[in-house]
């Protein structure tokens, strides 16, 4: 078996695959490992949803227009990955009404498409909200699958030539003269690798597994709940119009909505307490909105964490809502072939993508551009096809565990 292989992308979630789809699609030979099952960390445990950039356009107008940009190419490209809801920021009686205009303004000014009813015909348009929703604003959301986007991604990477280890950790790096040298992954893989480049894209774990490559990554994980209740009807996604806080979105799904989310940092993302508080808490503050779900049979709860770049988080100096992704090279501290790509979000993945694989064929002297912006995902018209990669690739995730075809 050999052992060779131009480029190891370590982490299975939505931004490792899509990089592995990329280089893939580029002609480069590329390997792809992931401890557990695709999307099991930050992918397939978030709310799944398809930013408009409106939650960010106050606040950072650049990353806004990332977010609209990336929400327009997936939906073209992702097909059944999406389900397009809309969505409805909602200013309650106590909300400050210069924070929506400031939102609106903003949006605007990105190009965000929006839309403003009186809270008579937003209760028109979603029954059940809230009596005191004075006002409210439509804008262009959307719900991602992440189970069928991670493993569309992964299908077709692997089509085109990758190699996909699933259940296979990193255990151990060799350096040697400024280069990794050797990769060695366990579990089911049982192998060692020779890659000419490395990439982590592990997430909140990316600061572990650079340091078995002897380099430093400052990340500054945080953990939030999601409370899946029994729901019918919803159509758009619901935000709070208000300064960032716990529980303010309401994601439809079907005869479900996902209710989020707190943020609060954990020391080691793999074990952290799951507090009953945030729970409460969260169901309380969407209940705002949506009253009815305070009472509505919950079906399960879980928590994802956040990979926060520590630099970022400190210099915002708090709970920040807008977050960008960093790419960070490791040369500078004595490793030539290996980066790291933490932050982000689940919207703007394939942008992610495409930014650390310009970054690696530059690097291997690679001349070849990016396609994913025009090039459908496989099995995107095709729910049955896109579970199937879900099972294939042991990828389902508690976000849309109602949503995914067993």
């Amino acid at each position: 078996m050999d052992d060779r292989t131009d480029v190891l992308v370590i982490g299975g979630g939505a931004t490792g695959t899509g990089i592995a789809r990329d280089l893939a699609l580029r002609g480069v030979d590329v390997t792809l490992a992931e401890r557990g099952g695709l999307s099991s960390g930050t992918s397939g445990r978030s709310h799944g949803l398809l930013h408009s950039g409106a939650r960010y356009a106050e606040a950072d107008g650049p990353e806004a227009r990332a977010c609209l940009e990336e929400n327009r190419i997936l939906r073209n490209i992702a097909g059944d990955c999406i389900r397009d809801t809309g969505g409805l920021f909602v200013q309650l009686a106590d909300d400050e009404p210069a924070y929506f205009e400031a939102k609106r303004a903003a949006c605007e000014d990105v190009g965000i498409p929006t839309e403003i009813v009186d809270g008579e015909s937003a209760r028109e348009a979603v029954p059940g909200l809230a009596a005191d929703v004075e006002r409210a604003m439509r804008v262009p959301d959307a719900v991602v699958v992440p189970s069928r986007l991670v493993a569309a991604n992964a299908a077709d990477a692997r089509e085109h030539g990758a190699r996909v280890r699933t259940h296979a950790p990193v255990t151990s790096m060799t350096v040697e003269n400024g280069q990794v040298t050797a990769v060695t992954l366990g579990g089911d893989a049982s192998e060692t690798l020779r890659p000419r480049y490395v990439v982590n894209a592990t997430g909140p774990h990316a600061g572990r597994v650079a340091e078995m490559a002897g380099v430093s990554v400052s990340m500054r994980p945080t953990r939030g709940v999601m409370v899946s209740v029994e729901y019918a009807g919803l159509e758009p996604v619901l935000n709070r119009c208000r300064e960032p806080d716990d529980g303010d979105i309401v994601l439809p799904h079907d005869g479900e909505v996902v209710l989020g989310t707190t943020s609060v940092p954990v020391d080691d993302p793999d074990d952290y307490e799951r507090a009953d508080w945030e729970i409460e808490r969260t169901v309380e503050e969407c209940a705002s909105m949506l009253p009815s779900v305070a009472e509505s049979e919950r079906v399960r709860t879980w928590w994802g964490v956040r990979p926060l770049y520590e630099p970022e988080e400190a210099a915002r100096g708090g709970r920040g809502i807008s977050r960008g992704f960093h790419l960070l090279e490791h040369a500078d501290e004595g490793v030539e072939n290996c980066c790291s790509v933490v932050g982000g979000k689940l919207t703007t993945y394939r942008r992610m993508a495409e930014a650390t694989a310009d970054l690696v064929c530059d690097r291997l002297e690679v001349d070849a551009d990016c396609e994913t912006a025009e090039r459908r995902l496989p099995g995107a018209s095709d729910p049955a096809r896109l579970d199937e990669f879900v099972r294939r690739f042991d990828g389902q995730g508690p976000t849309d565990a109602d949503l995914v075809g067993r």
